[in-house]
């Protein structure tokens, strides 16, 4: 007789272990669907465990578990824009992005469900994540511009400019992601420089950071 592989040993997880493997098991089901159409059943399923155990670690049900899926994937986020400053600023920009656009394909339909709004599980809590990364891709890009105290005219640009990306973003998904996402990449590399150009005929400072990246091109 052939012998039986032996049977994989049972590994316990430990509380956090097990806390990571359900906001993944949600997040994968929130990146495809709407936050309103997956339910605790569905992430209970994904994580193959059964429901009392989710309620366990998120007694606040679905919405406490939206939200912990939400701060994880706006953990995600925030790491986009964490570029070494090394090598033109243009150059490290395009390597952020890199990163955001590859988290928008993997997380097309939640991407979508998260910044359009509208949800029944979005509350003020909800949009404070998402602002909060706004805020932190507009501190990371300060922080590589080399600007200890910017400008309101600089700051309203830059995060005009994040906006405007949010915004590519979402109709390059209604596009069916087209144009390639190096093309879509490249042109939003060139709206930054476009609209700090636009801005530097009124502010000083903004005229100084264009000439300064105009050198590396």
């Amino acid at each position: 007789m052939t012998p039986q592989a032996p049977t994989p040993a049972y590994r316990r997880l430990s509380v956090e272990e097990r806390r990571v493997q359900l906001l993944d098991a949600a997040l994968a089901l929130f990146a495809h669907r709407a936050p309103e159409e997956v339910s605790l059943d569905d992430v209970a399923e994904r994580a193959g465990v059964s429901r009392p155990l989710v309620y366990r670690y998120f007694p606040g049900g679905k919405q406490q578990l939206y939200e912990a899926a939400l701060r994880s994937a706006a953990d995600e986020l925030r790491l986009c824009f964490d570029e070494p400053r090394e090598g033109p600023l243009l150059t490290r920009l395009s390597r952020a992005l890199d990163r955001y656009l590859a988290f928008v394909d993997q997380h097309d339909t939640g991407f979508s469900a998260l910044l359009r709004g509208g949800s029944v599980v979005e509350t003020s809590q909800t949009s404070g994540i998402v602002d909060g990364v706004r805020r932190a891709a507009a501190d990371h890009i300060m922080r590589h511009l080399d600007v200890a105290e910017a400008g309101p005219r600089l700051r309203m640009t830059v995060r005009m400019w994040i906006t405007a990306v949010e915004a590519a973003s979402l109709i390059w998904l209604d596009e069916d992601k087209q144009p390639p996402v190096d093309e879509l990449r490249d042109w939003l590399v060139e709206q930054f420089l476009a609209v700090l150009t636009v801005t530097a005929r009124r502010d000083p400072q903004t005229a100084t950071l264009v000439g300064a990246l105009a050198a590396d091109l």
